[in-house]
């Protein structure tokens, strides 16, 4: 037991399958390396101590269902409850709206999330890296590419190549720090610093655009135009495509919990159909595998619905529901304090009479007291505003938690494989957290806004990659008491996957300015036969076959 003993201490924990099955237990308990930061399951414990052998490909079905329904999870949370608040926000400040800004922070918060918790964690920042990459690589070859294969079109040129160039240097700043082991607190603020510079030229280019128009437009007038002449698709500026991208992809919360029946309706009415993620009138015309989907979401969305408020400022009344707002007073600040730090600080006890989450509780009863009282069910309070950064923050700690628990298993499930965390990263973490992007950029391209998809493949990566790493390793330094983050790149995996990512952005860069911007489907099929080529590669690099010679 004492041999046991130093070998957990000096062993990594992809060593527990080398052990005897009466051993792995007791590894899996004293090797620290086995231990997640964060995180609410010991996935690991649970596979080696609660179980038996026998019935490992079960409890690995079940977990990778587990991992699919928190990506489900990650997905629902941003569209419908993170990305509302934040653009409620944002009207409310009277922020630029721009999709560089907000609207890329609400579609990249998985990512940006996963990234932020793999790269607490010295071993699992390979997954962030792994990730970040495997979805530069999936945006930017199946997703354009099945793009142009469903809808051919025209790019968009300045903007195309103003992005490829900005996304080209982020990766090139990432492939430096992996060669050198190590990101910095000035290369940290140098990623962070090179997207707000990214955003001060996409605004700068927009604002001349707008200029150049509002100038045509004098002229025209002055010709006596009887109608003002609208430029041609592909000389949308950056500004009218996010108009068109927010139209399309807008969610009318109003349809899904509108009554049947206008009236006087009582508080209870009120807080049960707020409380129902089920509208029954699409229910009945909607297909099968949709049935099946909102079926599996229900348990989920009516947890979301109780825990983050939404306020929407389109709307006459802002989705104002006293009943449910003043019982959200109550539960989404101790939702805050039982997630932060995964916990620890909601058991806290204060002067050693009451834990901080009583203490959150009685205080906000109090509140959702008074607000009851103090408001009315058919006219939102003034301050009805401050529910939305209320459900900002509620949202962010779903997501967050939800990331956790994704990087946790993936964690385990390479332990149990013995798997890298950057095949891990650029495969499961990276199709999980790019599935919505998928769909929706499909979605946009059969709707007949190709060149807006096509855009948002490298806009919203580049916020990703920027802000995912620098952001992340900031928080690391500033957390950790260090000077610099380590990174350790597994092997020529990494090399690899860098290597693919920057040859497909080269490879656009040439081909798509050759086409003279007209992407056809032959280029989007050249786009898929890359990544499938690249994701052999990857998996032969992973297993051995592929393997650098030693001098």
């Amino acid at each position: 037991y004492l041999g046991l003993i130093c070998l957990s201490l000096m062993s990594p924990c992809r060593a527990v399958c080398g052990l005897n099955v009466s051993d792995r237990c007791n590894f899996i308990r004293t090797n620290a390396d086995c231990h997640s930061e964060g995180g609410y399951l010991d996935y690991l414990e649970g596979i080696f101590c609660h179980f038996p052998p026998n019935l490992l490909p079960l409890v690995i079905t079940l977990y990778v269902f587990w991992l699919l329904y928190l990506f489900l999870i990650l997905g629902v949370t941003a569209a419908k409850f993170f990305c509302p608040n934040l653009s409620a926000i944002s009207t409310l400040l009277k922020l630029f709206p721009h999709g560089v800004t907000f609207l890329a922070f609400g579609n990249g918060a998985p990512d940006i999330f996963s990234a932020l918790v793999a790269f607490s964690d010295p071993r699992t920042a390979g997954l962030a890296i792994g990730a970040l990459f495997g979805a530069g690589v999936l945006v930017t070859t199946v997703v354009a590419g099945g793009i142009t294969i469903l809808r051919p079109f025209m790019a968009a040129s300045r903007p195309f190549l103003r992005d490829i160039a900005f996304y080209m240097l982020a990766v090139f700043l990432t492939f430096t720090a992996l060669y050198l082991g190590r990101v910095t607190l000035v290369w940290a603020l140098g990623y962070l610093g090179l997207y707000l510079f990214y955003v001060a030229t996409v605004i700068l280019c927009t604002w001349i655009y707008q200029w150049q128009q509002r100038q045509s437009l004098v002229y025209s007038i002055h010709l006596h135009s009887s109608t003002p002449h609208l430029p041609p698709a592909e000389m949308l500026s950056d500004s009218e495509e996010d108009r068109v991208s927010s139209n399309a992809n807008s969610y009318d919360y109003g349809d899904e919990y509108r009554p049947l029946f206008y009236g006087q309706e009582t508080s209870a009415q009120i807080l049960a159909r707020a409380l129902n993620p089920l509208d029954y009138r699409r229910w009945k015309d909607q297909p099968v595998s949709w049935r099946l989907l909102k079926v599996v979401k229900l348990p989920v969305e009516f947890l979301l619905l109780l825990t983050v408020p939404v306020v929407d400022p389109d709307r006459e009344d802002r989705n104002w529901k006293r009943p449910l707002n003043c019982l959200q007073l109550v539960i989404s600040p101790l939702f805050l304090v039982l997630t932060l730090q995964s916990g620890a600080y909601g058991v806290y006890e204060i002067g050693g009479l009451l834990p901080v989450w009583a203490v959150v509780v009685i205080a906000g009863t109090a509140l959702a007291s008074v607000t009851f009282f103090a408001t009315s069910n058919r006219e939102p309070p003034k301050l009805h505003w401050l529910f939305a950064f209320l459900g900002f923050l509620t949202s962010a700690l779903w997501i967050n938690t939800a990331a956790t628990e994704v990087v946790n298993i993936l964690r385990s499930l390479g332990v149990v494989f013995r798997l890298s965390n950057t095949v891990l990263g650029l495969t499961l973490l990276a199709w999980g957290n790019s599935i919505g992007d998928v769909f929706s950029d499909f979605t946009l391209a059969r709707q007949g806004y190709p060149r807006m998809a096509f855009s948002a493949c490298f806009g919203g990566i580049i916020f990703n990659i920027l802000v995912g790493v620098g952001l992340g390793c900031l928080l690391q330094i500033i957390r950790s008491h260090v000077s610099e983050v380590k990174l350790e790149p597994d092997g020529l995996l990494v090399w690899v996957l860098a290597g693919a990512l920057g040859l497909s952005l080269v490879l656009s860069l040439v081909s798509v300015p050759l086409q003279c911007f007209r992407l056809s489907t032959a280029y989007g099929l050249c786009l898929l036969l890359f990544y499938f080529s690249f994701l052999l590669v990857a998996l032969l690099t992973e297993f051995g076959v592929i393997r650098l010679k030693s001098v």
